[in-house]
């Protein structure tokens, strides 16, 4: 018989509040949320008394490289650091080796998952030119989306045949999620820097080569495409003022059929960040001005932007180390999210419930997601408990990630991150974890 499990005297935060009360976890779940919940027989109590409890992030946009790319990461090594960032629950990118753009291939990797990955999963299906009808196959019950990379960013994955796009606009039925940059214009904008610089062309040029004019052109192209066909689309990692005003915050979330993203670089960083940090802050979309940044807080803020994510992306410090032509794009974040977000709001930048709000609750809402992401009874039990006096350093002994570097390194974060449920087991405890459990396969509503 599975252990009861009984949080004590926690903070919770909660659907826009903070109060104090007891949890009480049976069989995975949330049974009851009140104060003074006495312990019956086989539970365990855990005192939260000075610590605060979360729903367990959700992330919409990660790339733990399995399979095929294994040198840079795992999903059991990348998961294992999402749980101890407070993140539960994963969605996964298809430009894996092979990508997954096929039924088989995808299952492929929920399989994987189902064997390694402490965290709960799901896994976007791929798509190209060609594969409309496996596309059309996904079953969106069990699939969080479909991915269309607009723009070319690691992988062989653009789509950029019309009529294809206007055939998977116009007969998928389930989310369509989107990196949107233009192709050509980057092309253009790169061979430029070449006859400069070669191949050896500074990082803070990055975005100028992956434009704030690329990205306009080809997000408005897709929330027009989608107005045209009433497609479900969620568009990824926004990056710049100009692309705020394709988004709307008149209707609630759950009642929107295109929402956007925005990543925590893209809060954290700024261009003036290129000269110090190099390609190690190399995203596609690029990192861009400081009132870039500002503007994408506000969206925030103002519900223009729907959910906050990571764009996890990790590679090896030999690969980041290369000249700018042949460095990747993207870099690891998952284990850093939350005590990032709980900074700003700190500093005064974001409240901790909208942190909660864009996190989790926003996160489950835009996907449909079933039974996660807010404390509620009869919910699954994906918590964190958090320190919010517990100051830390970011050192690379401290990194789980398989790449074994952080452009956080040598940050101090005041929160930190003691527990993590995960289905109602204690899957990082202090430091500690317990590997003899997995997640599950996460389920989603219909549009």
């Amino acid at each position: 018989m599975k252990e009861n499990i009984l949080i004590k005297n926690a903070t919770l935060v909660n659907e826009g509040k903070t109060f104090s009360s007891d949890v009480l976890i049976v069989d995975g779940k949330i049974a009851s949320i009140q104060k003074n919940i006495s312990a019956g027989e086989n539970t365990k109590i855990i005192d939260a008394s000075g610590l605060h409890l979360l729903p367990g992030l959700i992330d919409d946009q990660v790339h733990f490289r399995e399979p095929g790319l294994t040198h840079k990461a795992e999903i059991y090594t990348e998961a294992k650091a999402a749980v101890a960032g407070g993140v539960t629950s994963f969605m996964e990118m298809p430009n894996t080796v092979p990508p997954a753009t096929t039924q088989e291939l995808l299952e492929q990797k929920y399989t994987r998952a189902s064997e390694v990955s402490l965290a709960n999963y799901s896994f976007y299906m791929g798509t190209t030119n060609t594969n409309i009808d496996e596309v059309l196959a996904t079953d969106q019950k069990t699939v969080c989306g479909l991915k269309v990379f607009l723009g070319s960013s690691t992988g062989d994955m653009l789509v950029d045949n019309e009529k294809e796009l206007d055939e998977i606009f116009s007969k998928v039925k389930m989310l369509i999620a989107v990196h949107a940059e233009d192709d050509g214009m980057i092309k253009n904008n790169l061979e430029k820097f070449k006859a400069q610089y070669g191949d050896n062309i500074p990082a803070k040029f990055h975005p100028q080569i992956r434009s704030r004019e690329a990205c306009f052109a080809s997000s408005s192209k897709a929330v027009a495409r989608a107005k045209k066909f009433g497609t479900r689309l969620h568009v990824f990692h926004l990056s710049t003022a100009d692309e705020l005003s394709l988004f709307d915050n008149s209707i609630p979330l759950k009642e929107k059929y295109i929402t956007a993203e925005v990543c925590v670089h893209h809060l954290w960083f700024t261009d003036a960040d290129y000269d110090r940090l190099g390609n190690f802050i190399k995203w596609n979309p690029a990192i861009k001005s400081a009132a870039d940044r500002d503007a994408l807080w506000n969206a925030v803020l103002d519900n223009r932007i729907d959910v906050i994510a990571t764009d996890h992306a990790p590679h090896t410090l030999e690969e980041k180390n290369l000249v700018y032509t042949k460095a990747p794009s993207g870099g690891p974040l998952i284990q850093h999210s939350l005590v990032a977000m709980l900074e700003k709001s700190f500093e005064g930048k974001i409240s901790i419930e909208r942190v909660v709000e864009k996190m989790s609750h926003a996160v489950a809402d835009l996907f449909r997601i079933e039974k996660r992401g807010y404390i509620r009874e009869g919910y699954w039990a994906d918590l964190v408990l958090v320190n919010l006096n517990s100051p830390w350093t970011v050192t690379k002994e401290s990194l789980l990630y398989k790449c074994g570097w952080s452009p956080l390194e040598g940050n101090v974060f005041r929160a930190k991150v003691e527990k993590t449920f995960v289905n109602g087991n204690l899957v990082f405890d202090n430091g500690k974890f317990d590997e003899s459990v997995r997640g599950m396969r996460m389920l989603f509503g219909s549009f």
